[in-house]
């Protein structure tokens, strides 16, 4: 049996991790290379870290990515950033369907644990919606981008910053070619309404937006209606948004003021870091510069990520859905979940419940580690008493695969940058993911002994 055989057989979950793993090292590779950097050298960490923020998708950086790699460096993160976005594993099955090859029982187990939340026949049929969807998306954003480029760039700068930002926002990465991100436009209502809506897309799930093209075609007909999972995201998404967007400008425009400036922008910014900060990692603010409030609100935004088989990670928005009705429920002391007049298996809940305790183990003892390693060198600027809140605030953002920071990624250290590139896989790949590589997937109902009580809350 071959290498590729024995890789091809295991688990659809240690499919997925090597596939992320195998993009990750190929990527930190090209990086090293001298042409991939205008000084011709970058230290393999930061190679390594560069390289797991673009396949993860999370937009962290340690170094400038417009000024520090050249356009040959760029265009490697900008595949990495696709490959992140799509999963490798959903190239390879489109790329191997395309030239006429089978697919193999374990790659179609793995497309279906990523992109569908039932069994379905047609998952096929559903990674081809998905590669057509994300071709026309970023094609759309890009000729858009572009048009708002050309008034500042020349033509084939402006094309070129065109996709790469388009890439980047629908793989919700956060990439950008500019220092400051995008605080240069945060008037631009063109550039403002695009970065958005490739978010939002990107953002919301595969499976959702393939449950909708089927809507639309055949609502007509009555054949077919949106799934709870469908209606759960799109409503916890609009939630999310609009309630993040009225938090932001009550609490900067309470502690500030309007500072001169204008209606537009104190609209859209809120919106866009609402949007932005859940998953993506573009700003058009100083996030250093905001409010303590707005900064936690920004934390559980950023905890909760994106919608399932979507590019973003993060603990996901049906998560966040179900445990909020799950309280409801023991509340009104009522045994069942229910969404949208259906009942959410026992088992869904249980596993939310879990992954929502891990997902917080997780990020605290990666902040312990940050805190304990980076005390010795001490964050610049500030007291290690003040270091909390940067170290809290890298760390989800890291898990949230969202890239947003308030300034310490670069002054990590080996220590700090390592925890983080773990964060990051973790966040990307999904806990449920991990633990299927770790204790198996098989389950058992275990000893059951004599029951007894005891107190709680």
């Amino acid at each position: 049996m071959t290498f590729a055989n024995r890789i091809l057989k295991q688990h659809p979950a240690t499919l997925v991790l090597i596939s992320f793993l195998s993009a990750i090292l190929v990527g930190a590779l090209l990086l090293k290379i001298p042409p991939a950097t205008k000084t011709g050298y970058i230290p393999l960490i930061d190679a390594i870290f560069t390289a797991t923020s673009a396949v993860c998708v999370t937009g962290l950086v340690v170094v400038d990515t417009g000024s520090y790699f050249t356009v040959f460096g760029q265009c490697i993160i900008l595949i990495l950033i696709q490959i992140g976005g799509l999963g490798v594993m959903t190239i390879s099955v489109t790329m191997f369907q395309w030239i006429g090859k089978s697919i193999s029982f374990r790659q179609r187990m793995a497309m279906q644990d990523m992109f569908a939340h039932t069994p379905r026949k047609d998952i096929f049929q559903v990674i081809k919606s998905i590669v057509f969807v994300t071709i026309g998306a970023e094609a759309v954003g890009a000729a858009l981008l572009t048009i708002r480029f050309c008034r500042d760039l020349p033509f084939p700068q402006a094309v070129y910053k065109g996709i790469f930002h388009s890439v980047s926002a629908f793989c919700n990465a956060g990439f950008a070619l500019f220092p400051d991100s995008m605080m240069s436009y945060g008037n631009d209502i063109i550039l403002n309404v695009t970065i958005c809506g490739l978010i939002v897309i990107g953002g919301i799930g595969f499976s959702v937006l393939y449950d909708l093209q089927c809507w639309v075609r055949y609502n007509k007909q009555k054949r077919c209606k949106l799934s709870i999972q469908t209606k759960t995201v799109l409503l916890t998404t609009l939630i999310l948004i609009l309630s993040g967007a009225f938090l932001f400008a009550f609490i900067e425009d309470s502690a500030r003021g309007s500072g001169g400036q204008s209606l537009s922008y104190r609209i859209m910014a809120p919106i866009f870091q609402s949007i932005t900060c859940r998953t993506a990692g573009f700003n058009t603010v100083d996030i250093a510069s905001l409010k303590d409030a707005t900064l936690a609100m920004m934390i559980f935004l950023m905890f909760f990520g994106a919608s399932p088989g979507s590019c973003g990670g993060g603990v996901k928005t049906t998560t966040l859905a179900l445990m909020t009705v799950f309280a409801v429920s023991r509340v009104r002391r009522k045994r069942r979940v229910n969404l949208f007049k259906k009942s959410v298996p026992a088992e869904t809940v249980t596993k939310s419940v879990s992954l929502i305790l891990i997902s917080i183990t997780i990020i605290g003892l990666v902040l312990f580690f940050l805190l304990a390693g980076d005390s010795i060198s001490n964050y610049r600027g500030i007291n290690q008493g003040g270091a909390f809140l940067p170290y809290l605030f890298e760390t989800v953002s890291a898990f949230g695969t969202v890239g947003l920071s308030m300034g310490i990624t670069a002054t990590l250290s080996v220590w700090g940058k390592c925890w983080i590139i773990f964060t990051m896989i973790i966040g990307r790949v999904g806990i449920l993911t991990f633990s299927y590589i770790i204790i198996g997937s098989g389950s058992t109902n275990g000893i059951e002994y004599a029951e007894e009580n005891m107190m709680i809350g």
